[in-house]
């Protein structure tokens, strides 16, 4: 049985760590070219692309502000440079800060939307010129959040809410062409940046409140990531999955 994705292009952004990371892994274990765009640590981004080396796998990494339309741009411009082709977009960079209403500011609002919602939006519109033949496909990494309302995240959560409206409608725009354009809504995932911010209280307690009682991986996403750009998802567009083990 053949590799899934073999010579075919990948962009994966914020694949330096975590559920990025996953998915570059996962995309190069399949036969993908795999880029990794990432912010600032540079290291943690080559480590992977070792790492995919290691395992015969093909990546390479460049750095890019997602909050930067322009480097944006010339990121996916320098994907597809690469093989001369664009198959696959995961938007998977993002950043979360905690700011109750009376904490928010001009500036932690813009930020979050730069880089969560005009950041995908330009990479978006640069995969779409460049993509080719039938079976391109653009997944975004929303988030659980887009869809409740946990205080302090009012801004992150209408940013990944945006994402997600953007999902659906460039659906319908492409889907003409055949390109599939899906999201994906983690629920809470094993991340540093969820270990950073999870005491052992609010673990058990998020744990006890999944059906599936764990906490996901970053692995649960890339699979749920790579089936949405695969043939067998071929009949699937407009759609956010939450991917949560049905924690509510």
């Amino acid at each position: 049985m053949g590799r899934r994705f073999e010579g075919k292009t990948v962009l994966v952004t914020g694949g330096s760590r975590g559920i990025g990371a996953a998915i570059a892994r996962r995309f190069a274990g399949e036969g993908a070219y795999v880029v990794i765009g990432y912010e600032r640590n540079k290291e943690a981004a080559e480590r992977v692309v070792q790492q995919i080396a290691e395992a015969g796998g093909a990546a390479v990494a460049f750095q890019a502000d997602m909050g930067q339309c322009e480097q944006v741009v010339h990121l996916v411009r320098t994907a597809f440079s690469w093989h001369k082709r664009l198959d696959v977009l995961v938007n998977n960079a993002a950043i979360l800060e905690i700011r109750p209403l009376l904490e928010t500011d001009r500036h932690h609002a813009e930020r979050l939307f730069a880089v969560n919602v005009l950041g995908p939006l330009a990479a978006m519109r640069e995969a779409a010129k460049l993509f080719g033949e039938e079976g391109c496909s653009i997944i975004n990494i929303s988030s659980g959040a887009a869809a409740a309302t946990p205080p302090g995240l009012g801004v992150y959560s209408a940013s990944k809410a945006a994402l997600e409206v953007l999902t659906r409608t460039f659906a319908v725009e492409l889907g003409p062409r055949g390109v599939r354009v899906n999201a994906i809504a983690p629920g809470f995932t094993e991340t540093d940046m969820l270990q950073q911010r999870l005491d052992a209280n609010d673990r058990a307690h998020i744990i006890a409140q999944t059906p599936l009682r764990r906490l996901g991986t970053p692995e649960d996403i890339a699979d749920a990531v790579l089936f949405l750009a695969s043939h067998e998802a071929r009949w699937i567009t407009g759609a956010v999955i939450p991917v949560s083990g049905g924690f509510r």
